[in-house]
């Protein structure tokens, strides 16, 4: 029941930010009071939606996804924004906690897991936000990088502070107890213990390696291959994820981004000079590093008998 009331928030969460990415002006301020007043309109007649109409998901479905008013048919960002945040609220925590009992039962969570987990909510809702506007504008807003960045090292602190802790209370925390990275005992593999047990540095080494990594993509390519946003976005990733988590998500980013990449240029919808917004892989890269990356590089290791 308690996830289903969360499922539920994170719809309602979701509806929230359709609305701030659509109304985003780049150049502006992400957040202000002509983006979070006033009420929602179809894009397409300027009809003001009632509240039934606004219902996350359901109205979408009984309204088959078109306007009761000019029939024009809604962007299918709507519900897939609304499920992915609900998505949200239900995974992370799960993923976090890696719990077997009622998330409310605060006498079974300590501080820490709640305010982790409650960082990296934030965390993956800026990263849905920038996935739409990137996607739809080719922009990465700099206020969500910087956001981002903010999260990063308050997830160092939280996490130095909780590595001082005794085991009994680290134990199974989201997996990342022994090496604080997703990858679990995989992540010796790329590097030295100093490197982990020193939480700031493993951070810092990641963001560093993460936009010096994108500058020469940046410079090598004349600024074609990427953009700015891009490599203020990885760096804020770095701070995020840590070392070697980072080398994962630039992986899957970049396999990800080919194969999609590929596709496009195969069906026509694309050419070779057609810019293709790269923000959206790399959270791709970053969430599959989240909920799978020890999950996949177990399996790789698994395949080869290594």
């Amino acid at each position: 029941m308690y996830y289903f009331l969360l499922f539920i928030f994170g719809l309602a969460v979701g509806s929230f930010l359709n609305v701030v990415s659509l109304r985003y002006v780049p150049g502006n301020r992400l957040l202000n009071l002509k983006i979070i007043s006033g009420r929602s309109q179809c894009l397409s007649c300027q009809k003001t939606l009632s509240w039934y109409e606004l219902i996350p998901i359901l109205s979408f479905i009984v309204q088959k996804g078109r306007c009761r008013s000019c029939g024009k048919r809604f962007f299918w960002q709507y519900l897939v924004v609304e499920f992915l945040s609900g998505l949200i609220f239900l995974l992370v925590p799960i993923k976090i906690l890696n719990s077997k009992f009622s998330i409310f039962n605060f006498q079974l969570i300590s501080n820490y897991q709640l305010l982790i987990t409650i960082v990296w909510i934030a965390i993956f809702l800026l990263f849905l936000l920038l996935s739409i506007i990137d996607f739809r504008q080719y922009i990465i807003p700099n206020q969500i990088n910087l956001s981002l960045a903010v999260l990063g090292i308050v997830l160092i602190i939280f996490n130095f502070q909780f590595s001082r802790l005794p085991m009994s209370e680290a134990a199974g925390f989201g997996g990342q107890a022994i090496s604080n990275s997703f990858l679990g005992s995989y992540a010796y593999l790329f590097g030295t213990s100093w490197m982990f047990e020193n939480i700031w540095l493993s951070h810092f080494i990641a963001a560093i390696f993460g936009v010096v990594f994108f500058w020469l993509i940046i410079f090598l390519s004349k600024g074609k291959a990427m953009g700015w946003g891009d490599l203020k976005l990885v760096g804020a990733l770095g701070l995020i994820f840590g070392w070697p988590d980072i080398i994962m998500i630039l992986i899957f980013s970049f396999l990800i981004g080919g194969i999609f990449s590929t596709v496009l240029l195969v069906n026509g919808k694309k050419k070779m000079k057609d810019a293709v917004p790269f923000g959206p892989f790399l959270i791709i890269g970053a969430a599959s590093t989240f909920f799978f990356g020890y999950q996949i590089i177990n399996a790789y290791f698994k395949l080869f008998n290594l």
